[in-house]
């Protein structure tokens, strides 16, 4: 083995991106071979805060980006600048990004600029539909491009990365999300919300944020919910607000004097742990929720048109059922009122892994490094 440590930075600024490299940079900070740095871009604060201090991790750097109504090419330029300094100063030997934020790109132009090498985490990820969703979708693309290692979680991503011209340093690892969700299932996290008794009602979690469902989709979406809340009276619905206003001014305008309805601020990921191990099914437009919920046995009903969780639709974990008010009540429909079509879908294998990513990762990082054992 060479004399090390080498330096790696592993480049955070989302919640997503928090929950899925936490089990990364835990297994990067046990190895003495390396010197690991946890940059924090502050793309999110309160809710990359929680997940931190969830699994005990801390920043090293934080370059406090956030500021009111960013855009995107705010949170670029200010990634681009704080990181340029801190990869010219410090020459780390590897970057880690995790996904497709604006973060992601960010730091892989920055790397790129200063010709360092890139690892991404959850690569290969595609729907073939630049626009969406957006900027995710260009974001991996680009990033693929640039980088160097590609941690793809399934078969499929890595078809995708070699569709595209990417072969080389292509590994299959798993996704480092089912690591994270089972280290903090086994804890059987709480999720106490006022007033709900997950007891007396079959508990829908829910949750809408992205960009393309703002504005029309949002109110199909709702009045989708609206309708399914009427239809089976049994059940109810448990919907963490973004702190974006776009997203959550309407929610709470539409749903919030549902007596069956719960609106709450953002769950820290062990409480949000806690709701998927409680709830019936998850109504949902997330990336990492079609990932996480299978693996406690919970179906997925998917409010895109689009998804790059193919794997998941494939495996039957999840259902694709895009945004319109009828299609959402169906979907729900069949699941509420058919235990067989529930059971199917809640026993149905995860394909996104088996909880190793992490280690996997590690020791390509490794081996890519010369610190092969």
């Amino acid at each position: 083995m060479k004399n090390a440590p080498l330096h790696i930075d592993i480049i955070l600024g989302t919640r997503p991106e928090a929950i899925k490299l936490a089990p990364v940079i835990g297994q990067f900070q046990k190895d003495m071979a390396i010197a690991t740095q946890v940059i924090l871009t502050g793309q999110h604060r309160e809710m990359v805060d929680q997940v931190m201090a969830l699994f005990d991790l801390k920043a090293d750097q934080d370059l406090n980006i956030m500021q009111p109504k960013q855009s995107l090419t705010d949170i670029t330029c200010r990634t681009l600048q704080g990181l340029e300094r801190l990869f010219r100063d410090q020459r780390p030997d590897l970057v880690l990004v995790q996904g497709d934020t604006t973060t992601a790109f960010a730091a892989t132009l920055a790397a790129f600029y200063q010709q360092i090498p890139v690892g991404h985490v959850e690569a290969g990820l595609r729907t073939d539909n630049l626009w969406s969703p957006y900027p995710e979708e260009a974001n991996r693309r680009l990033i693929s491009q640039l980088g160097q290692l590609h941690f793809a979680p399934t078969s499929l991503s890595v078809e995708h990365l070699h569709r595209s011209g990417i072969t080389q340093g292509v590994h299959q690892t798993g996704n480092t999300v089912i690591d994270a969700l089972l280290t903090v299932a086994q804890r059987n996290p709480p999720c106490e919300i006022p007033g709900l008794d997950w007891d007396k009602h079959r508990v829908l979690l829910v949750t809408v944020h992205r960009r393309e469902n703002w504005g029309e989709p949002l109110q199909d979406i709702l009045q989708g919910f609206e309708a399914i809340l009427t239809a089976f009276p049994d059940t109810a619905l448990l919907l963490p607000l973004h702190r974006n206003p776009t997203v959550r001014e309407p929610i709470q305008a539409y749903l919030g004097n549902h007596p069956r309805v719960f609106l709450t601020e953002p769950l820290d990921y062990g409480e949000l742990v806690g709701a998927i191990q409680r709830c019936y099914l998850l109504l949902t437009d997330s990336g990492g929720l079609q990932e996480e919920a299978p693996s406690l046995g919970k179906p997925v009903l998917v409010l895109r048109d689009t998804t790059e969780r193919q794997e998941a639709i494939a495996a039957g974990t999840a259902r694709l059922i895009g945004t319109h008010s009828q299609d959402i009540l169906q979907a729900a429909q069949e699941l509420l009122a058919d235990s067989q079509a529930y059971a199917k879908m809640a026993n149905a294998v995860n394909p996104f892994g088996d909880g190793h990513a992490s280690e996997r990762i590690l020791q390509i990082c490794k081996d890519y490094l010369g610190l092969a054992e």
